[in-house]
């Protein structure tokens, strides 16, 4: 049995509130009896991922520019969502039709929910398996989001992310996530 323990609270404060970002000042004592001032905690929405296969065993993955890492990635449909607001199963399929035009014609198997930074971060990520999906209408994009959406048959899948080609952690789980459970990992 493990000796580990929770730190205990023993006072927070809001440092910085935002409604997509809240930034908490928390006064922690460790499990060591050691207090810590200054322990910074950030607060954001959960996301959800999609690995959508096509009818045509195609995967749907997306091409977009991520401001923050400065880059264009290649990464899998995925969005935010309060999940006191949204079922994670909505906004997954909601991410996937907006960011692909693609809609679902079986129900979705969610694969996991990870913690994306535990150490500093609250939000957590929703992970799930569509199968044949079809790209039924055009994209429904933010003002921010321009996406290209790239078909990449699904044996290419597995090498794209062993080359690094898909690097943003999230799509990564889900891939091998997604390919252990259709048999191809």
């Amino acid at each position: 049995m493990s000796s580990l323990r929770p730190w205990r609270l023993l006072r927070s404060q809001i440092a910085f509130k935002h409604k997509w970002y809240t930034l908490r000042r928390d006064e922690v004592e460790l499990s060591n009896g050691h207090r810590l001032d200054d322990y910074f905690v950030s607060e954001r929405p959960d996301g959800a991922y999609v690995f959508p296969v096509t009818e045509q065993h195609e995967v749907l993955f997306v091409r977009q520019y991520k401001h923050a890492a400065g880059q264009v990635f290649l990464e899998l449909p995925a969005g935010s969502f309060f999940p006191d607001q949204e079922d994670a199963q909505n906004a997954a399929t909601r991410e996937l039709l907006e960011e692909t035009g693609a809609v679902l014609t079986q129900e979705l198997v969610q694969l996991g929910v990870l913690y994306d930074n535990p150490a500093k971060d609250t939000s957590r990520i929703h992970l799930f398996l569509a199968q044949n999906v079809r790209v039924e209408q055009p994209q429904k994009l933010d003002l921010t989001e321009e996406i290209e959406v790239v078909r990449v048959p699904l044996p290419q899948v597995l090498p794209l992310v062993m080359q690094g080609k898909v690097c943003v952690s999230g799509s990564v789980a889900l891939c091998f996530l997604a390919l252990q459970k259709l048999g191809m990992a």
